[in-house]
Parts: C-alpha cells; structure tokens; sequence
C-alpha cells in the first residue's frame, strides 16, 4: 500500500452544510454522564465466543458513494448519531484471569475512529484494486480493544461504481449482521427526502404451521391440521438437530477446490470482491417459479458453485473435455438465520434520540444448507432443488437450537470448550451464506448518495463467504475468499451472473405454463375443492 499515508480524521477544513444538519435533526449529547460511565453490562455468550482465538470474527461493509466525501461531516454526523449507542461509545474490559469480560461505556472521541488515508492517484493503476488491496490490508489488523470497537476509513478514491468509498469495520461481538445494518440505516435518511429514514420492503411472515387453518374449519379438521403439522415440525427439527450433531462429530464435505484447509499453517490473506447484479431480474424469476427472492438467490448460488467447479476440476483434469466435476460432491454451507423480531429502524432511531432500549445483541443460528452440485440440462432445477431444501429447513426449529445449545455450551462447559466444538462444526462445512434486505430507495449517508453496499463478515474457519444485499433495483453480491485457496474470485462472479442470466432465459423462454404445470395446478385446485366439499358434509352430519 504504497499510496497511503495516515492521517487524522479532521484534516479537511470544515465546512457549513445546512441540508444535512437540518437531515440530521436528532440533538447531541456529547458528554457521558459519570453514571453512564459506571455502566457495565456482561459479555452475552456470543460475544464471548466472537473474542475466542477460533472466531475474532469481524463485519465489514464497503460503501460506495456518489459524490465526493466530507469527512468533517462525516465526524459530525457520527458524534450526533452513531456513538450516541450504548456498544459504540464502550470498550471492552477484561479481568485478570480472562474471564469476566464485560462493556464499559466510556468517552469517545470519533476522530481517533475514523480515518482519512491520504492516497496518491500517480501511484495507483487500477483502482478497483487499489481498494481490494486495501480492504484486504484492513482485515489483517485487529481493532484496538482499549476503545470502542469500530472504525471508519474514508477513501478519497474513484472505482468503477463509485465516486468515493468509506469502509466500516466493527467487531461481530458488538451485534449481528441484522441490528448493525439497522443501526447504520438509522443514521442515514433518504436522498429524495432528507427529513425521512431509510424504508425497507415489507417482509412477509410465513404463518406458523401450528395455526394453519381457517376459522370455517370444523374443529376436528383443524385438529388434525395442528398435528399433522405439528408432527412434520418435529420430525424436520430433529433431522436438522442430528445433521448437526454429525457434522460435530465425523461427516465432512469432500475436499473441493473451495474448501481451505485450516488445519496447514500457511498464511491466509482473505479478500473482498463483490457484484452488482439486477433486483429486477431475480425479482421476475420469483414471480414466474412462484418462489422467494431467497430462493433464486440460493438457486442461482448453487449454480453458479457448480460451474465454477467444473472449470476448476478441469484444470486438475485436462485429459477430460466432458463433465469434469466428481458424483456425489458434498458441499455444505452454514447459512445463517435471523432470530430476533425486526428491530426496526424507527426503533433505533428513537434510541439514538431519547437514550432509549432496544434489543440488541447476537440473535441468530445456523442450519446446515446442502447444495446440490452438478450440471444440469435444465438451469431451473437448480431452483427448485434449492426451493425445495430451504422450504423443509424454514418449517423446523433447527436454527433456534443451535442458537440454544451454543448458549449452553458457553455456560456450561466455557468458551474454550464451545469455541472447539462451534470451530469443528463449521470447519466440516465449506461455505457460509447470508443474504440482507436493503433500502428501497435511493439513501444518504450524512449527505452522501449511496451507489451501492458490500458486506460480509470474516474471522470463521471458511475460505468461502457469500453474503448478497438488496438495494433499490439491484441485488450486491459480496465474496469474501481466501485467495490462498481462492486465487480467481472474480470468475466466481462472473459464474454468478451468467447462471443468473441462463436461469432468466429459461424463465423467459418457458414463457407460459408447460403442461406438467398445469396440471400440477389442476390437482392442487381439485384438492382444495374435495376439501372443502369434505367439510361441508362434515358439518351437514
């Protein structure tokens, strides 16, 4: 990184812009009151887990601007907002003896977190990059744990999607994915409206099983509905509990091109590369096949991987010109699942305003994804595979019990028990997938538009990370890799986009419903009639 230089954050001179203090308009505090410092909260066993040696695990977001950053506005912004949250404005605090860890809120001085490189362009030839270069470098270092733990570097530095980047690094223990990028919504408004934050797609709930059923069946139909349902519930939880368990304990993925050895002592160097591929056409995908936008994410996932595979075996394999991947490839991803109630951002907002509480914290669990690796005549089956997996998955209470028995673990037996058991899990699996809602509108941040947002997290035993994040009309698709194991992460990108592409065309050139399809309407229609009609006599007798 020859171009940089540090500097401080407040190099810049300052400048007055009326539109984003009155976009900003939440009053500031800026000394914490000495029984504000007193405060001290335990480490919740999450977080104890994310400081052990096996996960320092760390969330980095790369977000691209459209104009030209101001750092003082930046600062200004962050001393009015961010810092105003209990976990930004505390710094962890170890015993002695390493085990009582706790938060203590403390005074923050935002311009020690933020930094403003200063970059020489005659030293740069590509700055795209450039930037990997950077990220790469900045997820080598380990944050300060003497104070708050996160920081902001602001890079004055033109890519191919963006006019500037500022990129965010804050340590996983402070919150999950879901409630820091609620946090960082809460702190931006909308550019079309600078008075109003950040709104978001509205998520449907899939309705609990338990309470399938209409208030017009009879209550023996419904009783059978509870337990039928409740029966398929069970049986899904217990197979996802045992899949865990056995991951645990002997079943391994087989040693593919993408999996890293973490076991060699060889020097790892992760880095970060992302995509930008149209909403929209994901979004006519999940339209046409009757599926979620999860759904084509995964699908098109699974795709993708198996090509990739393919053109890597082939290089192992040259005297192969057909079919170069291996049968019966498994190849597991931990996907994470979010736990808790929306935390919404207005929730957030008022917090950051009125000093109010939240739910915070580390609220989500894993389920073991298998994905289906092969190549396929028909591009569509990759969705319906995938549609077909992750529906089983979602009606079982498998993710909450990770959730619980990592808890237990942690309390029970300690962190360092818990972090080899959690490290043996997931080193038995090859990837971890996780996919965000964005914004649905153009946002700003303190007075900057956004063009796009890259994030991931990093500091797990995988040298594959999948993270995909919707924003406006686009969908980013963000890989963290270790490019030890890894050397051509933009191929994989490509591969993403190209099945993107062949899955829409088959969309497209299916164009109205096959006749199996048809059919399969037909009988489901005739299905609901007969039961209906079977309730009606019901209540006639």
């Amino acid at each position: 990184m020859e171009a940089i230089k540090s500097e401080d954050g407040n190099q810049s001179v300052e400048k007055e812009r009326n539109t984003e203090q009155k976009s900003m308009a939440i009053k500031t505090r800026r000394h914490i009151s000495e029984d504000e410092k007193e405060e001290e909260q335990p480490l919740s066993p999450a977080a104890r887990l994310f400081h052990s040696p096996e996960f320092n695990c760390n969330i980095i977001s790369v977000i691209g601007l459209k104009s030209k950053l101001d750092p003082c506005v930046i600062i200004r912004g962050f001393k009015e907002t961010f810092i105003r949250h209990p976990r930004f404005s505390s710094k962890l605090v170890t015993d002695e003896n390493g085990q009582n860890q706790r938060w203590v809120r403390t005074n923050v001085v935002v311009e020690d977190h933020v930094i403003v490189p200063e970059i020489k362009p005659q030293n740069i030839e590509k700055s795209d990059s450039f930037l990997e270069d950077y990220v790469s470098d900045l997820m080598k270092i380990p944050l300060d744990t003497s104070r708050p733990l996160w920081e902001l570097h602001l890079l004055n530095l033109k890519t191919s999607d963006a006019e500037n980047v500022a990129v965010l690094k804050i340590h996983h223990s402070v919150g999950d994915g879901m409630s820091i990028m609620s946090l960082v919504l809460a702190c931006m408004r909308k550019t079309s409206n600078p008075d109003e934050l950040p709104s978001l797609p509205y998520q449907y709930r899939s309705s609990s099983l338990l309470t399938t059923g209409s208030r017009s069946d009879s209550q023996l139909l419904w009783l059978v509905k509870v337990i039928w349902t409740a029966v398929i519930l069970g049986l899904n939880t217990v197979c996802d509990a045992l899949e865990f368990i056995v991951t645990i304990l002997f079943v391994k993925d087989t040693e593919t091109p993408i999996k890293g050895d973490f076991r060699s002592m060889k020097s790892k160097r992760l880095r970060l590369v992302h995509r930008t591929v149209s909403l929209d056409d994901i979004k006519l995908i999940k339209n046409a096949m009757n599926m979620t936008v999860n759904d084509v994410v995964l699908g098109v996932t699974q795709a993708s991987l198996s090509q990739y595979l393919e053109r890597r075996y082939g290089e192992k394999e040259t005297k192969r010109k057909q079919k170069n991947l291996p049968k019966r490839i498994r190849l597991r991803s931990a996907l994470l699942v979010n736990l808790r109630p929306t935390t919404g951002i207005q929730d957030l907002a008022d917090m950051m305003e009125n000093v109010s509480k939240c739910r915070w914290g580390n609220w989500f669990g894993y389920i073991v994804f298998p994905f289906s690796i092969a190549l396929r005549d028909d591009p569509l089956e990759h969705l319906k595979r995938a549609q077909k997996i992750i529906t089983r998955k979602k009606n079982s209470f498998g993710a909450m019990l990770t959730y619980i028995f990592c808890r237990i673990i942690v309390k029970t037996l300690g962190i360092q028990v818990a972090a080899t058991i959690i490290n043996r899990m997931v080193s038995n699996t090859t990837m971890t997938f996780s996919n965000m809602v964005g914004p649905v509108e153009e946002v700003s941040f303190y007075g900057h538009p956004i063009t796009y947002f890259a994030s991931s997290g990093y500091g797990h035993p995988h040298a594959l990370t999948i993270h995909c994040q919707s924003y406006m009309n686009k969908m980013t698709i963000t890989l963290i890799v270790d490019s030890t194991v890894i050397r051509d992460p933009h191929r994989l990108c490509d591969d993403w986009e190209e099945s993107l592409r062949s899955i829409k065309a088959a969309v497209q050139k299916r164009g109205s419903l096959g006749l199996w399809d048809y059919l399969r309407l037909l009988s489901n229609r005739m299905a609901w009639l007969l039961y209906q009609m079977a309730g009606l006599l019901y209540k006639m007798l």
